[in-house]
């Protein structure tokens, strides 16, 4: 399998693609200006004791107060609290946590009320962004993620993942950390550092014990609510989860963001640092990779497959619905036990790509064509557990009814992502009511003719839809070449697949876009 990354960073907004064997596989964007919380950890304040759910509200600085249930401080919840007290009282001698004394566990079952009072100062961790109606998601139990270790401050554990299934391996890596660990502190082995040898491993270690101790002795500074460590970049927090052997290119069409990445797998991975390209085409970076027509086909409500099938995702607020639908697949066959089950097959192997996709979380139920035979969706049942076994977020899958529902439970940190794939009609904004299409080009020629002669812009790029830039530059001497004629700019038209067909987008040399839409009140 090759994997790739593609980065499309623009203005307003970053998007990052997936792709395995030139097929999506994961998407997300988002704004520049939004800061990415997960991770992210705060010094709050209790705001409100909520007895009855056993939780409490914290302010960490966001819109909505967050939540923290009782369950979510974390065993070692007391020593990080004598920890608190110590920065605070002790700033300039620096406490170190090795040398910390470490108290007794909160009871498992025990009463918010009798360990959190209001106003209260606690660190906490963002463990869910907001979510609809609902604040961030909180928990007491620091983290500090590595691409091979994740360490965990005021407790002494060491646990390996359980997707490394050798023993003697479980049992050399658990030895290995146990020789270099510090005191007071808990690591996770992650699956990634299977195999890795010891130097490896020990400087990620020393750089996460580094990374805590320079962030929680902020702390004394700071007054809540504070940040005191935001989590890395979205782009470089996607590769330290996912980076391995397998990747063989990575894009970015931004030289900020490239030299950041750079960095990163020449600090993570140096022999394979040349994947790391520049995009440097005047051309979509999306439209250039097929990205952007599999976000239009994919994030729809209706996802067609293989053979004619197709799907129906539903989102709700409480749940997530996926219907399966054979389309023009069963008609005229006579075996439909066997079709039914041929295409609920292919069928698992799409929502199990969408899931993955659209980053659905919470309760999801798939509504599979009805098969009668046991064994048929036993197979149905394992062949989902397979085509999930590479989705990062925790999950849960059981098996089907027999009325061929599926029921499963997907770990849900952030918002779905939602892409909008239908598009407004951008020559009547609504109203029903266009003019011709054969003066579309006049009208181009009107905007180029203000931009020269009105705001002398000289240089710039005209973005139109694929079909209307062919026309544009069609001939020796196209309508695009007498444009640049008549008006003496170094104008340059290019295919955008984003855009609808009648939609244009003018841009700087700086790949600022330049306000020339049609007035959205047509006379």
């Amino acid at each position: 399998m090759i994997s790739e990354l593609v980065v499309d960073v623009k203005p307003k907004e970053i998007s990052i693609a997936v792709l395995e064997d030139k097929s999506l596989v994961e998407f997300q964007k988002e704004a520049r200006s939004d800061s990415f919380a997960v991770g992210n950890i705060y010094l709050g304040r209790v705001k409100k004791l909520l007895p009855g759910l056993n939780a409490a509200f914290v302010d960490v600085g966001c819109k909505k107060e967050a939540f923290l249930h009782y369950q979510d401080l974390g065993s070692s919840f007391n020593t990080q609290q004598k920890y608190l007290k110590q920065l605070k009282d002790e700033a300039k001698k620096r406490p170190s946590i090795s040398k910390l004394q470490i108290l007794n566990e909160i009871e498992k079952e025990g009463s918010i009320s009798n360990i959190l009072t209001v106003g209260q100062e606690i660190l906490v961790q963002i463990a869910k962004e907001p979510i609809s109606t609902k604040g961030p998601r909180l928990t007491a139990e620091l983290s500090f993620a590595g691409r091979f270790l994740v360490l965990i401050p005021f407790s002494d554990k060491i646990s390996v993942s359980t997707k490394i299934k050798s023993n003697e391996e479980r049992a050399r890596l658990r030895q290995l950390i146990q020789s270099v660990k510090p005191k007071n502190v808990s690591v996770i082995v992650r699956t990634s550092a299977e195999g890795k040898r010891v130097a490896e491993l020990d400087g990620e270690l020393k750089t996460l014990v580094k990374r805590m101790e320079d962030n929680l002795f902020k702390v004394p500074k700071l007054k809540a609510p504070a940040v005191v460590y935001e989590e890395t970049a979205r782009i470089v927090a996607l590769l330290r989860d996912i980076f391995n052997a397998s990747f063989q290119h990575i894009y970015i069409n931004d030289r900020d963001v490239y030299n950041s990445v750079y960095d990163y797998v020449n600090l993570i991975a140096p022999e394979q640092k040349n994947i790391v390209r520049l995009y440097t085409d005047e051309f979509p970076i999306f439209d250039k990779f097929g990205i952007t027509k599999q976000i239009k086909s994919l994030f729809s409500r209706t996802v067609t497959y293989k053979g004619g099938a197709y799907l129906i995702i539903e989102h709700t607020e409480a749940m997530h619905v996926i219907d399966v639908n054979s389309g023009n697949r069963m008609k005229g066959s006579t075996e439909q036990e066997k079709t039914a089950y041929e295409v609920n097959l292919a069928a698992v192997e799409e929502i199990a790509r969408q899931l993955r996709l659209r980053d659905m979380g919470g309760i999801i139920v798939v509504d599979f064509i009805d098969l009668a035979e046991a064994t048929n969706r036993q197979q149905l049942f394992e062949h989902m557990n397979k085509a999930m076994s590479n989705d990062r977020a925790k999950h849960n899958i059981l098996p089907l009814s027999k009325f061929c529902l599926m029921q499963i439970t997907r770990q849900r940190v952030r918002p779905i992502l939602d892409v909008q794939t239908s598009e407004s009609c951008p020559s009547c904004f609504g109203t029903g009511v266009v003019k011709s299409s054969v003066l579309f080009t006049d009208s181009l020629e009107g905007k180029i003719d203000c931009l020269v002669n009105k705001h002398n812009v000289k240089q710039f790029t005209l973005h139109v839809h694929p079909y209307v830039a062919a026309y544009i530059n069609k001939g020796l001497f196209s309508l695009g070449m007498r444009w640049k004629a008549k008006y003496s700019t170094r104008m340059k038209v290019i295919p955008d697949q984003s855009l609808a067909f009648m939609e244009y987008k003018f841009f700087d040399p700086e790949k600022n876009e330049l306000d020339m839409q049609e007035e959205k009140e047509l006379k």
